[in-house]
C-alpha cells in the first residue's frame, strides 16, 4: 500500500470536536491515493480551509503539524460528508480509466455474488449484459458502457455512490477503498 503525499481537507474545526472538551484545531481530511479518512493537526497559526490539498509526506508540512490517526467513521461531519460527495465526483471524472477498467476486471466474490452487484442499481441482469460486452470488447469509457448497454444505470454515479458508502459505512466487500 503506497503512503500518503497528498490529503483534501474536509473540514475544518478550529475548536476541536465540541463534545471532547479539548480545544484543540483539527481537519477531516481524505487521502487523494488510497482514499484514507484522516484526522489532521494544522501548525500553530495556520487557518484550512474545505477543498484544500495539504501535504502529510515524509519531508517537511508546511501546514500539517502531525497526523492525528484515520478518521472514525461515526465522527464524520455533515460539512465532512459533503465535501467528500464532491471529492469522489471529481476523483472519478478525472480517474475515468481507472475506474471504467474496474468494470472491464471486475471478478466474482463467491459462486453467488459477483463485485458489480455491489454497486447501486447494478443486479443480476445488468451485471450478465456487462460481463457479456466486455467479452466481446472492453469499455473504453462510461459514455461507451451507457452506449453499448441499453437501460444501464449511470455506471459513474454507481461508482461514486460506492466510494461514499464505504467511507461512511461498515461495509463486508470494499471495491475501490481500504
Amino acid at each position: 500500500m503506497e503512503k500518503e503525499e497528498y490529503a483534501i481537507i474536509l473540514d475544518y474545526l478550529q475548536n476541536g470536536y465540541p463534545l471532547e472538551g479539548k480545544m484543540m484545531p483539527i481537519a477531516q481530511a481524505i487521502g487523494k491515493i488510497n482514499l484514507t479518512l484522516l484526522e489532521l493537526v494544522p501548525r500553530r497559526g495556520i487557518n484550512l480551509e474545505a477543498g484544500e490539498e495539504v501535504y502529510i509526506g515524509e519531508g517537511k508540512r508546511d501546514k500539517i503539524y502531525y497526523i492525528l490517526g484515520r478518521l472514525k467513521r461515526e465522527k464524520i461531519t455533515e460539512t465532512a460528508k459533503n465535501q467528500l460527495l464532491e471529492f469522489i465526483e471529481k476523483l472519478v471524472n478525472e480517474n475515468e480509466k481507472r475506474f471504467v477498467d474496474f468494470f472491464n476486471k471486475a471478478d466474482a466474490l463467491n459462486k453467488r455474488m459477483h463485485q458489480i452487484e455491489l454497486l447501486s442499481g447494478m443486479g443480476k441482469k445488468h451485471m450478465k449484459e456487462i460481463l457479456d460486452k466486455r467479452s466481446e470488447k472492453e469499455f473504453e469509457s462510461f459514455k461507451d458502457m451507457k452506449e453499448r448497454i441499453p437501460n444501464l444505470p449511470d455506471p459513474e454515479k454507481a461508482v461514486q455512490k460506492r466510494i461514499f458508502q464505504e467511507l461512511t459505512n461498515m461495509e463486508r466487500y470494499n471495491l475501490f477503498t481500504q
